[in-house]
């Protein structure tokens, strides 16, 4: 216990100490002038600035702490250990500084640690040899492999409480009550539609918005090409739909990297309407959809709605692996989300709001260079105060046919943006992912018995919230019916999560962007490309 205790705490002071002296020479700025006057002014303004201070101070207690260890151990011992810090000043100035680093480096770092290891391995202190060494770990990572089992029932709570609530809400709803089609619900809106391309199913998708039975409204679709394969689709709506107040807009102006957003802020300027219905082009709704949104308006304090989907069967394998996995796990995580924190993001299934409640956050001008600018709106409207409340009714889905590895390279351009949206947030799902602890503790577990029993737990729980929140809650035919897809969609998320640590580069519409804090920064094609 000496040992492990003198050693974290000189590996976290020194890191500590780098990392605070590194945050306050960025704050001081470069050095350009070495002048001995510009120098002595720099020591001045260095002085006054408390991080400098703290920094000394961590460095100043881990460097004595480093003798410490010298005269405890040998040195054969000593160095190699306290290499520890590299990992911790890695993590350290990603989490803290911002730091971006790629697969090379990360890889730099963990074969350092891997080599230094090997070096003092035959020659521990008795504190650590490899028994003591082992057990340690042992229960570290069976005590850990509890974390996604609690994250299960939590989701299993969450679920329960939304779904029993918005299941009376749909059916009152449903029976006529008319406290749910009065007063303001009736308030006239502006459904927007940037398209991009043709989705399955598209004109079915486009038509259910045409049904709604909803006094008054509008639909404007927004193209960034007149030849886009969607806009035949959009007149033959047109045709089919001559009641319905319908219009398709070219916008040829780019005001910045996300073409989508850029759609939108021509789309608001065209809207005739105050309450504003943005949803993606695969989305598809049924006949009470507007009227539910609107509802949810009459409180004043509500600054957006968004809503949970399920999929639409097509019967291609990959496309109901993406389905199991948005309504079994990130619908989940979304519940679960609002019952810890509250909802504080939007999805792209719905982003409802107001020209008001948008111009109080600078428009969508202000989000025109953002991947993830579903969640951007979410999070911009509730930080002002407002609620964002989810629909009781989840809308519906089509799930694209695709290849196995264009399915992962969507699932890993989304787990690259959360990672830049919420960096601390994005790392805490390493305990949602059941199935690797499972195995993990499986592997190491004193006894069968006890590795039977987290296996066990993980199909059990992990079922449980899937059945609560997909068949029960969002009542999804492709969960049903597609169960058995679930540990394999987990074990794929499981390495879809740590290959997003390795790199921040994605291809998105045809072009490849490194993503900045979320912001998008267009990369040259490379030679021979266009």
């Amino acid at each position: 216990m000496r040992t492990a205790s003198i050693l974290i705490f000189v590996v976290v002071t020194g890191t500590g100490g780098e990392i605070c002296l590194t945050h306050a020479m960025k704050l001081l700025g470069e050095v350009h002038d070495f002048r001995p006057r510009a120098i002595a002014s720099f020591v001045l303004r260095a002085l006054r600035v408390s991080w400098l201070w703290l920094g000394v101070l961590l460095m100043t207690a881990s460097f004595f702490s480093f003798l410490t260890m010298l005269s405890w151990f040998p040195v054969s011992f000593v160095i190699p250990a306290t290499s520890l810090a590299y990992v911790a000043g890695a993590f350290g100035a990603k989490i803290f500084l911002g730091e971006q680093l790629n697969a090379t480096r990360w890889a730099g770092i963990l074969l350092i640690c891997f080599g230094v290891a090997m070096a003092w391995v035959d020659d521990l202190p008795a504190s650590l040899h490899w028994p003591s060494a082992f057990n340690a770990i042992r229960w570290t990572i069976l005590a850990l492999a509890l974390g996604p089992l609690f994250y299960y029932l939590v989701g299993i709570y969450s679920a329960w409480r939304f779904f029993r609530i918005a299941h009376r809400v749909k059916n009152n709803f449903a029976g006529g009550n008319p406290a749910f089609a009065t007063g303001s619900a009736a308030a006239p809106i502006s459904v927007l539609k940037p398209v991009r391309g043709l989705d399955p199913n598209a004109y079915e998708n486009f038509a259910s918005f045409c049904r709604q039975e909803y006094p008054e409204f509008e639909i404007l679709f927004a193209v960034s090409d007149a030849a886009d394969p969607a806009v035949p689709v959009i007149h033959k709506l047109i045709a089919d739909f001559p009641d319905r107040s319908i219009r398709v807009i070219v916008v040829e102006e780019r005001l910045g990297p996300n073409s989508k957003v850029s759609n939108l802020c021509r789309l608001v300027r065209e809207a005739r309407h105050d309450l504003l219905v943005i949803t993606d082009s695969d989305v598809r709704v049924d006949p009470g959809y507007l009227h539910g949104v609107a509802a949810m308006f009459r409180d004043l304090k509500v600054g957006g709605v968004t809503a949970l989907y399920r999929g639409v069967d097509n019967l291609q394998f990959v496309a109901a692996l993406d389905c199991v996995g948005s309504s079994a796990a990130f619908c989940g995580a979304a519940l679960v989300a609002r019952e810890l924190e509250g909802v504080k993001f939007m999805m792209g299934s719905t982003m409802a709001t107001t020209k008001q409640h948008l111009a109080e956050i600078g428009g969508f001008e202000r989000m025109v260079d953002l991947h993830s600018d579903d969640y951007e709106l979410g999070r911009r409207i509730a930080a002002r105060g407002y609620r964002i409340e989810l629909l009781p009714d989840p809308v519906w889905m089509a799930f694209p046919s695709q290849t196995l590895s264009a399915y992962l390279r969507h699932e890993l351009r989304w787990a690259i943006g959360i990672r830049n949206i919420r960096p601390s947030g994005h790392f805490g799902m390493l305990f949602t992912h059941g199935l690797p602890w499972a195995i993990a503790a499986a592997c190491v577990a004193p006894s069968t018995a006890i590795a039977t029993a987290y296996l066990s737990a993980y199909f059990v729980l992990r079922f449980a919230m899937a059945w609560t929140v997909g068949v029960w809650g969002l009542r999804d035919p492709i969960l049903r019916r597609r169960f058995w897809l679930l540990p394999i969609r987990d074990l794929l998320s499981f390495f879809v999560w740590l290959a997003s640590f390795g790199m921040n580069q994605i291809e998105w519409r045809g072009a490849e962007f490194t993503l900045d804090k979320g912001r998008m920064v267009r990369v040259a094609p490379r030679p021979g490309r266009t």
